[in-house]
């Protein structure tokens, strides 16, 4: 779950792409967007792509006499099966949850019936009972504004949360996280954050609303946002979900857009619904075109209901989630964008001249942008079920509307992002070969097996699984059962000619974690899903696992991760003569 824009689309890769400066010639204004051009426009991207999926776009427009102009439509496929998308299909919307959940945090805010009462600058120690970090400064000066704009110094720590957690469990065990930088250093984007605003209603309110039910309550329903939920078992019921989709096997360096192989995604967040799910407040809505456009015209109606007139929320609320707090991009790419600053659940820049609030999503195997131009009372939400590509080609179509309904000059952002996207797939870093002569551990292989625990990660059983353990080696029975369905369940994965650990990982974001041997005390980590197929001659495929990931460092008394915790560009890896002293996070190893 992150922001997503055109700026955060281009890595260093770019500098070896040519952008020319375009000249920007007045077209006329189009009364329809979503037209038949627009159709073949869009149909033309997604072969192009070669998308296994689609998008559902939003259009919003109000005119000088307020009379709003509103377009819905689907391209591509919604399923596996081969069902279309239309402006009902349901996608995971991610991130863009993220302004629902400020907007919660506002609410109280101004809820007058609070004792104490909240503020933005209340400090987060002082409303949630043993609340702390580890830098000793965040911990007690860390504001609801630090927490919304991505500045408390923790870098993203994603694989510290786990499904069989609760938001509290998460919000008590952020005291562990190591930070990246100093308390309002930089932005550094991270969900944690607003995991920690979502226990806010259930611990500040007299009735303990949970937190979904809350938005429930105080935004979908007075919008009449009637599709859009929080739980899975609602959406799939409603016969509208789309599935993720994704290409399995594409070879990035010389086919990035080839056909591999079709595979579908479990729904990402399945369980706690409009109760209590501990990624809700960082990404669980789902939602669809039509809700969407609901939503980007209440926005741009600064929280009235577009069809009613009656305020939502407050128009004060939403200016200070979309006000800038935080530098999220301190350089364009391109001429026709300009810097991003971050307030709370919105971003805010230029798109040629216009200004654009906006904010993206990404779970596996949906994106989501939402974005809006409030000088011209516009508004575009475009929906993608493509896990791979997605991004790309919700941008390509995101600019194309924007470019028709401001009558502007067209931009090929399709060719530029395409040359991207391959500069990307063959920019992907190369392996390192492990040295012909590589030395072992200084720790025997089978010692190096066992639990390890963390105070904010957990805890988690590192099995060795290559070379196999003989008869007179222990093993735990959850290590000889993940040992012997290794290829079943993760099938193709383990090098058996080199020193191998797999530990289950109760994560969205990994099934397993895999440490493989380098050389001496380093092995190289990489995260694994293993997800159903439902073919029984091949009853699972892994996500992930190709590209390098992070590495691990053993030690006597235990193991440290680095590249792992998702700090921002530029930051320094931490340093140190220990292994624990230069490990993001640091594992201890239980004794027998």
């Amino acid at each position: 779950m992150e922001i997503r824009s055109l700026i955060h689309l281009v890595p260093a890769y770019l500098l070896y792409v040519s952008v020319p400066v375009l000249h920007v010639f007045s077209q006329e204004i189009q009364t329809t967007i979503l037209n038949d051009e627009t159709d073949a426009f869009i149909n033309q991207v997604l072969a192009e792509w070669n998308s296994p999926g689609g998008v559902s776009v939003a259009v919003v427009r109000k005119d000088a006499q307020g009379t709003w102009t509103t377009e819905t439509k689907g391209y591509g496929l919604a399923t596996a099966n081969g069902s279309k998308i239309d402006e009902n299909t349901l996608f995971a919307i991610a991130s863009n949850s993220k302004l629902f959940t400020v907007l919660a945090t506002g609410s109280l805010i101004n809820n007058e019936t609070l004792s104490p009462r909240l503020s933005w600058t209340s400090k987060i120690a002082s409303v949630i009972p043993g609340w702390k970090l580890m830098d000793p400064i965040a911990s007690k000066q860390t504001t609801i504004l630090d927490a919304m704009s991505h500045r408390s110094g923790l870098p993203r720590h994603d694989l510290m949360y786990h499904w069989s957690d609760k938001v509290e469990d998460i919000v008590q065990r952020m005291k562990y996280l190591r930070p990246a930088t100093e308390f309002r250093d930089i932005w550094q984007y991270t969900n944690t954050m607003y995991i920690l605003l979502s226990s806010l209603p259930p611990l500040l309110l007299p009735s303990k609303t949970p937190f979904p039910q809350y938005v429930k309550q105080h935004f979908f329903d007075p919008l009449g946002m009637n599709s859009t939920t929080y739980s899975f078992d609602l959406a799939k019921s409603s016969g509208k979900m789309a599935d993720g989709l994704t290409r399995q096997g594409l070879n990035m360096s010389t086919d990035p857009f080839g056909n591999g192989t079709l595979r579908t995604f479990p729904f990402w967040m399945q369980d706690g619904g409009e109760n209590e799910s501990p990624l809700a407040g960082a990404g669980g809505i789902i939602s669809n075109a039509l809700d969407m456009a609901t939503w980007l015209q209440t926005l741009l109606l600064n929280g009235a209901n577009p069809k009613t007139g009656n305020v939502v929320f407050s128009a004060d609320i939403l200016d200070k989630a979309a006000t800038g707090i935080t530098v999220a991009a301190g350089k364009a790419p391109y001429p026709e964008l300009s810097p991003v600053v971050y307030g709370g659940g919105q971003a805010r820049s230029t798109y040629r001249g216009h200004e654009l609030i906006e904010h993206g999503g990404n779970v596996p195997g949906f994106n989501s942008q939402v974005s809006r131009l409030p000088n011209d009372n516009l508004g575009v939400a475009v929906l993608s079920n493509d896990d791979i590509y997605g991004t790309y080609i919700m941008e390509v179509v995101k600019a194309y509307i924007l470019d028709r309904a401001l009558g502007l000059e067209k931009i090929d952002w399709n060719s530029r992002f395409k040359a991207v996207a391959s500069a990307g797939a063959n920019a992907q870093p190369i392996p390192t070969p492990r040295p012909p002569n590589a030395t072992l551990p200084s720790v025997k292989l089978t010692d190096l097996a066992g639990t390890y625990t963390n105070g904010g990660y957990g805890s988690f059983e590192l099995c060795l699984v290559s070379p196999s353990s003989n008869s007179t080696t222990p093993t735990s029975p959850s290590c000889s059962a993940l040992a012997s369905n290794i290829s079943i369940i993760l099938p193709g994965t383990v090098d058996l000619t080199l020193p191998t650990f797999l530990a289950e990982w109760d994560s969205p974001w990994a099934s397993h974690l895999r440490l493989t041997h380098f050389n001496g005390n380093i092995f190289n980590v990489s995260t694994l899903t293993s997800l159903p197929t439902n073919d029984p001659t091949e009853p699972y495929w892994v996500h992930g696992g190709d590209a390098p990931g992070g590495i691990a460092e053993s030690a006597i008394d235990g193991i440290g991760f680095m590249d792992v915790w998702g700090a921002a560009n530029g930051v320094d890896s931490p340093q140190g003569k220990m292994v624990r002293e230069r490990a993001e996070v640091w594992f201890d190893r239980k004794k027998a």
